[in-house]
């Protein structure tokens, strides 16, 4: 189990309770209702600096002052590419709103990525599953009892596309040979060498994998690569080795009296152990037991170094309130005030709320960008 490390990796302090609940950058983020009474018209034209790049798009900071999520969706990976994006540089957009995230994803970029034999009639069959999948897709977000039904039917309506255009990948589909295959898991790059014996079993079980999902034989097919990663796994410890306790321990920088080393010693320990024997429900136990004891060990920020991490500004009766119930936090034992600290974090969160609310960022589908008077359009 990796753990990130400094303050991202205080999992199981008292403060992580909090930012667990809403980060900064988290937000308000997945919904764009009118902000501050603005509406963003269709192919608004918003100019800004990046102030973050994303896999698909960018946080902008508007002249106007507002905060913006712009997407790319629309863009080919090589025209993004060329736009040589950095922070600190101003761009102009042109492009509309959306309400959510999801909303970026519309058929039309799905389809780009169909094969192009796709029939018109099948087109039509998946266009009506897509848009009613997107459909379930926000009625089970509002978290309702109904959600996980939905979620269900949202899945299943997956499957069923998946079954329309497998054949159409099925048809153009050239496996790679078995040695091109398996030299893309890097291997060679560490000098691990795969046994003969072994490799030979991998060679015949890979064509037939081959073999099987040309004939859309999918479950069997699976049950064949689980094969496959089950010789190979011994080799996969030895690509990505487990750090030693004492190089793990190591990252954290802090100063743990012996006995309190031990005791991690033998978690750790433990740990890797419940991980390998997929004993999930004693591994997280273990985990936690970790880190409760690490956390001892932390000093944690001060209210104003906390704060420092958001955008804005709150009053100061609020920041006042805020104070008082960071300190209070700080002095509950995670272990035993576990439901004080959570009812705790909570009040702090609905004192920020308005806040989050009004730095929301506006999410804009891009249909035009413009970087130094040079514009780029999707293809």
């Amino acid at each position: 189990m990796k753990k990130p490390i400094k303050k991202t990796w205080m999992i199981a302090s008292a403060l992580t309770i909090g930012m667990a609940v809403l980060t900064p950058l988290q937000a308000g983020a997945t919904s764009i209702e009118p902000i501050n009474g603005v509406t963003i018209q269709i192919e608004q034209q918003v100019t800004g600096t990046i102030k973050g790049i994303s896999d698909d798009g960018i946080y902008l900071k508007g002249r106007d002052g507002k905060n913006y999520y712009i997407n790319f969706y629309k863009f080919s990976e090589e025209q993004i590419a060329k736009m040589n994006l950095v922070e600190g540089q101003e761009i102009t957009v042109e492009g509309s709103a959306v309400e959510d995230f999801s909303d970026f994803y519309t058929f039309e970029v799905y389809k780009k990525e169909l094969p192009k034999e796709v029939t018109n009639e099948d087109l039509t069959k998946l266009e009506k599953m897509f848009n009613e999948a997107k459909k379930l897709q926000k009625e089970a977000a509002k978290a309702n009892e109904e959600a996980e039904k939905k979620y269900e039917e949202m899945h299943k309506i997956y499957v069923d596309m998946s079954k329309i255009i497998k054949p159409y990948y099925l048809a153009t589909w050239q496996p790679e040979p078995f040695e091109e295959y398996i030299e893309n898991f890097g291997f060679s790059e560490k000098n691990i060498v795969i046994e003969e014996n072994d490799k030979k079993q991998l060679k015949v079980i890979y064509e037939e994998w081959v073999k099987l999902e040309k004939d859309s034989q999918e479950e069997k097919a699976n049950e064949k690569m689980n094969e496959f990663h089950k010789i190979l796994q011994p080799y996969f410890d030895k690509l990505y080795p487990t750090p030693t306790f004492e190089a793990f321990i190591e990252r954290f920088e802090l100063n743990i009296p012996a006995e309190d080393f031990a005791k991690l010693k033998n978690i750790y320990d433990n740990a890797q152990k419940a991980e390998k024997d997929d004993n999930a429900d004693e591994s997280v136990k273990l985990w936690e037991e970790f880190y409760y004891i690490i956390d001892q060990f932390i000093k944690p920020p001060t209210f104003e170094e906390y704060m420092a991490d958001y955008e804005f500004k709150v009053s100061e009766a609020d920041s006042k309130q805020l104070k008082q119930l960071y300190e209070e936090i700080l002095k509950l034992n995670i272990k035993e005030d576990k439901a004080k600290i959570e009812e705790k974090w909570a009040a702090f969160h609905n004192i920020l709320e308005p806040y989050f609310k009004a730095n929301k960022e506006i999410l804009i589908s891009a249909s035009k960008v413009i970087i130094n008077g040079q514009e780029h359009l999707p293809q």
